[in-house]
């Protein structure tokens, strides 16, 4: 039997990406007045800076979202579907490529980021407008590269949060959401459309329980974003298993393996 295989408008993807990296290029020739808000809680003091980067941020995770809209509604299989759950991704890929890209002076590795970025986007749009339609010859492969791309988005944040000296407040919530939205759509990827909403919130708690313990330890960068990685990738397979009514032994193997992996890796380089 036939399977069919549809790709995004070109010109629409690239127009879209080229949209998001110009915003973030602006970033370094334009220079508009930061404003500092802060605010007195019992016990608590609250600092926080609005600039162009916020604005910038905010802008791309929009654009990006509903740019992906705009592609896939051209997609023949999606009929009168809904396109919520492929903006997440994209959304997520294009605010966490310019964390880096903020932090970087301008150089020759800012300008290889940047690059890499793009692409990164435009392979994003691409797999999320293959998984619209399961009978695809190449949803296996378009949900792997998905997953893949999340969870690394998901470490570059890590690695970036932790590597600015987020304070704790902040870090936790932001990471803890970021975990929702990769195990949600991951889950409702494996399992051919199944949203799994409570156990992706129950993964995201723990992730941020497990950031909030690891916050003050002496970890570099990346041995803390490793960290957090294991449990969150782990707890997501885990999820999976349970829910395809696999046995609980055979469950908790390709978890532990990966958890095992990566907190011997982050203790190693740490």
């Amino acid at each position: 039997m036939h399977k069919p295989r549809y790709l995004p408008d070109a010109d629409r993807l690239s127009v879209l990406a080229a949209t998001i990296l110009l915003a973030y290029a602006l970033t370094n020739f334009v220079v508009l007045p930061s404003r500092e808000f802060s605010i007195q809680l019992p016990g608590l003091f609250l600092s926080f800076e609005i600039n162009i980067r916020t604005f910038v941020a905010i802008l791309a995770g929009g654009l990006t979202a509903s740019g992906a809209d705009w592609i896939l509604r051209d997609h023949p299989a999606l009929g009168n579907r809904t396109t919520l759950q492929h903006w997440l991704l994209p959304a997520l890929t294009a605010w966490v490529i310019g964390l880096p890209l903020f932090n970087l002076p301008p150089g020759w590795s800012w300008w290889v980021l940047f690059i890499a970025g793009g692409g990164v986007l435009m392979l994003v749009l691409v797999a999320e407008y293959i998984v619209v339609d399961p009978d695809d010859i190449r949803y296996s492969l378009g949900a792997a590269v998905l997953t893949a791309v999340s969870f690394a988005m998901f470490l570059i944040l890590a690695i970036v949060l932790h590597s600015v000296g987020l304070r704790l407040i902040f870090l936790v919530p932001a990471l803890g959401f970021a975990c929702l939205l990769v195990s949600a759509r991951t889950l409702h990827l494996r399992l051919n459309g199944q949203w799994l909403l409570p156990e992706s919130l129950v993964i995201a708690l723990v992730v941020g329980q497990i950031a909030a313990a690891l916050h003050y330890w002496p970890l570099s960068p990346v041995a803390f974003g490793l960290a957090v990685l294991g449990p969150a990738y782990a707890l997501t397979s885990f999820m999976t298993s349970l829910a395809q009514e696999h046995p609980v032994r055979q469950s908790l193997i390709e978890p532990g393996v990966v958890l095992s992996l990566a907190w011997v890796v982050a203790v190693w380089i740490r």
